[in-house]
C-alpha cells in the first residue's frame, strides 16, 4: 500500500459510521412511512406513496448530487431573490448520512408495512379482549412479531445500503472509496487499492451476514416451524 494502508483503514471506519447511522435513520423513517401508508387518512397514504415511489424511482447518485450541490444553490438563489447574500455549505458527512437514510427509508417503509400486515389481526384483537391497552398490545404483541417478519427484509436493505455508501465519495467525504481513489492516484496502483477496498467491503458483508443470522435466530426463538 506504499504508506496508504492507514488511510484505507480510516476510510473503512468512516464507511461503517455512515452505514450504521444511515440505517438507523432509514429505520426511523421507515416506521413513520409504514404508519402513514397504513393510516386511515387518504392524505397520509398519498404522501407516503409519493415518497416511496419518487425516491425509489430516482437513482441514488442523482439524489446525492441534488442534495449536496443542488439544495445549497437553491437556498442561496431564494435568499438572493429577497436581497440576502449568503453562502450555504453542507457538511459532507451529515449530507451523506441524511441522503442515504432518506433514500433507504423508502425501502424500509415497505419492509415495515409488509411486516405489520403479516402479524395476524386476531392476536391484537385477543390482546384487547384480555384488557390490554392499545399501547401495551402494540409493545407486547405487535412489535416483537413485526421485528421477526421485518428482519430479513431489513437485512437486505442494510446490505444494499452498505454498498451505496460508496456514493458519498462524490461529495468529497473521505470514506473507503475516496481513500482508495486517493491512494490509487498517488501511487498509480489502481488494482491494488481497489482490490483492497473490495476486500474490506467483503469483510463488512461477512460480518453483517453473521450478525443478521444471529438476530434472526434471536427473533425466532420459541417459534415452532412445521416439518
Amino acid at each position: 500500500m506504499q504508506g496508504y494502508g492507514p488511510l484505507l483503514i480510516e476510510g473503512f471506519k468512516v464507511t461503517v459510521m455512515v452505514g450504521v447511522l444511515s440505517m438507523a435513520l432509514a429505520m426511523v423513517i421507515g416506521m413513520f412511512g409504514a404508519w402513514a401508508k397504513l393510516s386511515a387518512s387518504p392524505a397520509m397514504r398519498w404522501a407516503a406513496g409519493v415518497y416511496t415511489t419518487v425516491v425509489r424511482g430516482v437513482p441514488e447518485l442523482v439524489t446525492m448530487l441534488l442534495v449536496y450541490y443542488g439544495v445549497p444553490t437553491l437556498i442561496q438563489d431564494i435568499a438572493g431573490a429577497f436581497g440576502y447574500d449568503i453562502r450555504v455549505d453542507f457538511n459532507s458527512f451529515l449530507a451523506g448520512v441524511a441522503t442515504i437514510g432518506f433514500i433507504y427509508g423508502a425501502f424500509s417503509t415497505e419492509v415495515f408495512r409488509g411486516a405489520y400486515l403479516a402479524v395476524p389481526r386476531g392476536q391484537i384483537e385477543a390482546a384487547r379482549a384480555c384488557g390490554m391497552s392499545r399501547t401495551l398490545a402494540v409493545r407486547r404483541i405487535l412489535l416483537p412479531q413485526m421485528w421477526r417478519f421485518a428482519l430479513p427484509g431489513l437485512g437486505n436493505v442494510w446490505m444494499v445500503l452498505m454498498k451505496a455508501t460508496a456514493l458519498v465519495s462524490v461529495i468529497e467525504l473521505e470514506e473507503l472509496m475516496r481513500a482508495a481513489e486517493t491512494g490509487a492516484q498517488a501511487t498509480r496502483l489502481p488494482f491494488n487499492f481497489y482490490l483492497a477496498a473490495a476486500c474490506l467491503y467483503l469483510v463488512l458483508t461477512a460480518a453483517s451476514m453473521a450478525l443478521l443470522h444471529r438476530l434472526e435466530v434471536w427473533a425466532n426463538r420459541g417459534i415452532q416451524h412445521g416439518t
